[in-house]
């Protein structure tokens, strides 16, 4: 019998020199390039969110199957054409390995990027907003799968909550049942991405990026699985508030009922009729609360990494 085949990991130049110096790294996805965001903003944003982890001390690592290769980082090229390529698989758990073992070129979504981030063993992850249940999951039995990869996968994840368009109170609820953690930050409500407050009390309350590190350290050392998800409201003066959004998010749900839109299509036909529904500002606030979450993950990830005594993966 052989052995299992290599895994196809390939770390970038600037993510290799950072693991050999023992620099903190931080991951983040590469569905908001080819899936989140319309051309050209999705690479002049891609290049902002890299650069923003850069500013705050840290190395950004954009993760990608690109020609069977699990990249860990991509270079200015790659990430270019990453953008402008068409047909990009869009990857959860359930088809990152179909998509490497045939040499194709996929985009990743929360879990898959967890999964590479931990086998690069990169403890922090940067993203807008996490995958939840849907509204009328009741129905459909449309849940991510992001929710099931916090609750195995021990990273940290930094978004601005679960996206608008999903049924956050039972988003909450399975996080809790899963036993994920979710800090917010800053206030006692669990933010809703464009909006600061959705309503709904947070089950934990972590201020600052050395105590959501000290988090991350001591679950690690409990010896149990799963991450954390760190739920950043979105700055101030860029929020929409919930009520505005409410009934456009009603619409845009019942479009899609309407039209057939079911699985992976749902969450761009939404998030691109909301879009067009406030004339861009969500664009905007989407963008925003992006670079905010990159700018915490990357202090999160120099706590972690100037802590001695963390753990090994940490």
């Amino acid at each position: 019998m052989t052995g299992p085949p290599a895994l196809p990991l390939a770390f970038s130049a600037e993510v290799a020199d950072a693991r050999a110096r023992g620099r903190p790294v931080v991951a983040l996805e590469s569905t908001i390039v080819t899936h989140g965001l319309p051309r050209p903003q999705n690479l002049e944003t891609a290049r902002l969110i890299e650069a923003e982890v850069r500013q705050a001390g840290a190395t950004p690592a954009t993760i990608a199957v690109m020609d069977g290769r699990l990249c860990i980082g991509l270079d200015e090229a790659e990430l270019a054409r990453l953008a402008t390529a068409e047909g990009v698989a869009k990857l959860s758990r359930a088809d990152l390995a179909a998509c490497l073992a045939a040499g194709r070129t996929g985009a990743t979504t929360v879990a898959a990027t967890m999964i590479a981030a931990r086998l690069a063993g990169i403890a922090v992850f940067a993203t807008g907003g996490i995958g939840g249940v849907h509204r009328g999951a009741e129905h459909s039995f449309d849940v991510s799968a992001d929710l099931h990869e916090l609750a195995r996968t021990p990273v940290t994840v930094v978004a601005a909550g679960a996206k608008a368009i999903l049924d956050l109170p039972k988003t909450l609820e399975v996080l809790e049942t899963l036993g994920v953690p979710v800090i917010a930050v800053g206030q006692d409500a669990v933010p809703a991405f464009w909006s600061r407050d959705s309503g709904l009390s947070a089950p934990l309350r972590i201020d600052d990026a050395a105590g959501i590190a000290r988090a991350h350290i001591m679950r690690a050392a409990l010896g149990r699985g799963g991450g954390q998800l760190v739920a950043n409201p979105i700055p101030r003066e860029h929020e929409i508030p919930a009520e505005t959004l409410a009934p456009l998010i009603a619409q845009a749900t019942d479009e899609a009922a309407a039209r057939g839109v079911a699985a992976k299509d749902v969450t761009p036909f939404l998030l691109g009729r909301i879009l067009e529904l406030t004339e861009g500002r969500s664009l905007a606030a989407n963008i925003a609360l992006v670079l905010n979450n990159a700018r915490l993950a990357a202090a999160i990830a120099c706590e972690i990494g100037s802590t001695p005594a963390a753990p090994p993966g940490c």
